[in-house]
């Protein structure tokens, strides 16, 4: 028999609002949305921010069953978890049915999460109301501690300490455990102690890393999230195998993620950051989990054959240099030095040529000007280009 698996998607990783900065493309701009297939095809969706338009579009039904269903669990009310439900194709479809879970807010009252779909559905902020949706939907009310089956899979709800209430899930299936905690800023004992029951034992730890420990300590604090350090100091107390760093800023470029997950590697040894587009899996043979990484989802990738020394860190954490040929490269974006001035949002040409094993290699691109500035050669000018084709 073959072990069972499960499939955890991330189609938003960023907090508080979108971001479209290119300096933010390689983690992704979207807000919070998850996608969990269990092993026996149970499909849950973990928040409703502007990634769950990304999901809709790339929408694959549950199998089984006449009526497909998907569980969906709203940890709060904040925009950037419930902004994506109208832009939700699948909700427009009558055959599809949508469970969804969340708790009673103490502002709202009692059906709260409906009352939040049909808000933000009405005039004069959305075009179209809740009658537009034809698929059926069915709304449950969970406080924390509260746990319940759903086919193969047990949930737990826990409170988490977030401005106006927020609940982490914990998903345990045959093949794994997941551990959701987004929005939780460290410092309420009884919380904290919630959260780490919450994340106790759990294959995959998620959890809130917007501020740096430094900002958490100083101008965010109070703010209701929570930073790497103290991801990792929950995750080796609760003994979590993996953590994912989630919840980016939006004015956390790639680079200062980068730098995010850098520090917290150096202090837990199976750590990733909330990509767009990773793809974890759960269940399958080996002693880490499983996860695939995207490629930058705006480049180009090309054939190449070009002689090349790299240098980096091993799984082990040692350092190594080999030579080697790059036989396969991305490309997105280049400043090239030109005599001409070429019009802004004008399109470019470029053909580009390196040695390689076999001679010179040559790559022939489609480029659209993006920017012009004085370059550093006299006589020149200095042009961004962004690559097309």
């Amino acid at each position: 028999m073959t072990a069972p698996i499960a499939k955890l998607s991330f189609w938003g990783v960023r907090g508080s609002t979108p971001t479209v900065d290119p300096a933010t493309w390689r983690y992704g701009g979207n807000t919070p949305c998850l996608e969990l297939i269990a092993p026996d095809g149970t499909q849950f969706i973990l928040d409703c921010g502007t990634g769950l338009r990304m999901l809709g579009s790339r929408w694959a039904a549950p199998s089984g069953g006449k009526t497909p269903e998907t569980h969906i669990f709203v940890t709060h009310y904040h925009w950037d978890h419930i902004q994506g439900i109208p832009f939700f194709a699948p909700l427009y479809v009558e055959n599809n049915e949508f469970h969804f879970y969340s708790f009673r807010s103490k502002y709202l009252g009692r059906d709260s999460l409906k009352q939040v779909f049909e808000a933000q559905m009405a005039l004069p902020y959305f075009p179209v109301d809740m009658s537009a949706m034809s698929a059926k939907r069915k709304f449950k009310e969970v406080e924390g501690g509260d746990s319940f089956q759903i086919g193969e899979n047990t949930i737990t709800a826990r409170w988490l300490n977030h401005p106006q209430g927020c609940l982490g899930f914990r998903i345990e299936t045959p093949a794994g455990t997941v551990a959701y905690a987004t929005d939780n800023e460290p410092g309420d004992a009884t919380l904290d102690e919630s959260l780490r029951e919450l994340a106790a034992g759990a294959d995959i730890f998620i959890n809130d890393a917007q501020f740096t420990p430094e900002q958490l300590e100083t101008t965010r604090k109070g703010w209701g999230h929570s930073s790497w350090l103290e991801g990792v100091k929950v995750a080796r107390h609760a003994g979590a195998k993996t953590l994912v760093l989630f919840h980016h800023d939006p004015d956390s470029t790639d680079r200062m993620v980068d730098s995010i997950l850098r520090q917290a590697r150096e202090e837990f040894d199976s750590v990733f950051a909330a990509s767009e587009g990773m793809v974890i899996t759960l269940g399958a043979p080996g002693d880490r989990v499983q996860a695939h990484m995207p490629g930058t989802r705006t480049a180009l990738r090309r054939e190449a054959q070009f002689n090349a020394k790299v240098c980096g860190v091993t799984e082990g954490g040692k350092d190594f240099e080999e030579e080697t040929i790059v036989r396969d490269l991305s490309l997105q974006g280049a400043l090239i030095s030109l005599k001409h001035l070429p019009r802004l949002q004008s399109e470019l040409q470029v053909t580009m040529e390196a040695p390689g094993a076999d001679g010179v290699q040559s790559m022939k691109l489609r480029g659209y000007v993006v920017r012009i500035d004085t370059g550093t050669e006299k006589g020149h000018i200095a042009v961004g280009v962004v690559f097309t084709d």
